[in-house]
């Protein structure tokens, strides 16, 4: 009988998390690929992953609009509320074998709960993994709702054993996004002009010379503070005289902080070496971040795909505290002095040797083969 895999993509990460799994999926004899799109992927302003997604070739089998507008907690909850209902009449509809939820964004959580509370057995992606903000509560939960789990580290495997989850089901299988890095390295040109294929808005820079990436989310807990830990980020970069390539934050409660400095350093004229972007295809980014000086920020590409890169990164504060990590990343608290030097050291040191930490770039063919024969089952005790 086919098997029907169903992939629920909430976010602009996710995406890159999940898409040589989807591809490997797509050609495998016996199971049905099915697709659904959902909360901020949806949205132009978070960078519209359907766009990605159909270029690929996929068929998106339905689509989920459930993000309430404001960026705040109060929204936060909200969205995920919508989207359990929502989620819960296209799994209805669709009549999936199998979930798959992948990570830890606030928006995974309707995925899991509609699934469970389905009986619908419930894959996820890059569990046990630790950090701040509401993303440790989130991915833990999933843990405990979910009935396979596909980790990324021999670390990651150990806490969702500890956790109680069955050792047989979970598997350590390496990050599906690391195998997007790792075509990368095969082919690492950029062959596109970035401003001409992806627009944004800003100057045009010249990057021949070298250049920032700063990509800085919202910490859920801090989302007060949102504003003026941008402005440190903004001013530390802004000091050092290189082209900056920054893309807008992620939805989290937050965001508009994040944004209202951002439009603030423009409105004061100090963006003369800024450029902003909402979203590039995964190979197109990871090929820019490869041909940087390094990337200033908190986002979780800073610690998967650039240490495989070997890409030089100073990660601001604390949305990644108690992540694994490699030596290509230095840590900075909330003060454009600090994170200035920080970037001052990265720039001296320059690239580093490539890490196989979060897997070797085969992830994506391992789970996908993984779920078209794990167990269909949804009974689960604590193995403690």
């Amino acid at each position: 009988m086919t098997r029907k895999v169903c992939i629920v993509v909430t976010a602009r990460p996710s995406y890159s998390r999940i898409r040589s799994t989807m591809l490997r999926l797509r050609e495998m004899p016996g199971v049905e690929l099915q697709v659904v799109l959902a909360a901020s992927s949806l949205l132009d302003v978070y960078g519209n992953v359907a766009e990605f997604i159909q270029k690929d070739g996929f068929e998106v089998n339905a689509r989920v609009y459930s993000v309430v507008d404001g960026q705040s907690r109060l929204t936060s909850a909200k969205t995920t509320g919508l989207g359990l209902i929502e989620l819960a009449t296209v799994f209805d509809n669709l009549k999936p074998d199998l979930v798959v939820t992948i990570a830890d964004r606030f928006e995974t959580m309707s995925t899991a709960v509609a699934a469970a509370y389905m009986h619908i057995p419930l894959a996820h992606i890059q569990g046990g993994e630790i950090t701040g903000s509401i993303d440790e509560k989130v991915r833990h939960s999933i843990t405990k709702l979910a009935d396979t789990h596909y980790v990324s580290t021999d670390q990651a495997r150990s806490y969702v054993i500890r956790m109680g989850e069955s050792p047989e089901c979970v598997f350590k299988t390496g990050c599906p996004s690391i195998d997007i890095a790792a075509e990368v390295l095969q082919a690492p040109e950029l062959s596109v002009d970035i401003f001409e294929k992806y627009g944004g808005v800003g100057h045009i820079l010249d990057i021949s010379s070298g250049y920032i990436v700063l990509m800085q989310h919202p910490v859920t807990n801090e989302a007060p503070a949102a504003r003026q830990q941008m402005d440190a980020s903004l001013e530390a970069v802004r000091r050092l005289g290189l082209p900056v390539l920054c893309f807008w934050p992620n939805l989290d409660a937050g965001s508009d902080g994040i944004s209202r400095a951002i439009r603030i350093l423009r409105e004061r004229g100090h963006d003369e070496n800024f450029h902003f972007f909402k979203n590039m295809a995964g190979n197109d980014f990871l090929r820019l971040l490869l041909r940087s000086k390094g990337i200033v920020g908190n986002s979780s590409v800073a610690i998967r795909e650039c240490s495989f890169l070997g890409v030089p990164a100073v990660n601001i504060g604390t949305r990644q505290e108690g992540r694994e990590h490699a030596p290509n990343l230095l840590h900075a608290g909330y003060d454009a002095d600090e994170i200035a030097t920080a970037v001052s050291k990265q720039l001296k040191h320059g690239h580093y040797e490539s890490s196989h930490l979060y897997g070797d770039g085969l992830a994506g063919p391992r789970i996908a083969k993984l779920l078209s024969e794990v167990p269909l089952e949804t009974a689960k005790k604590l193995t403690y």
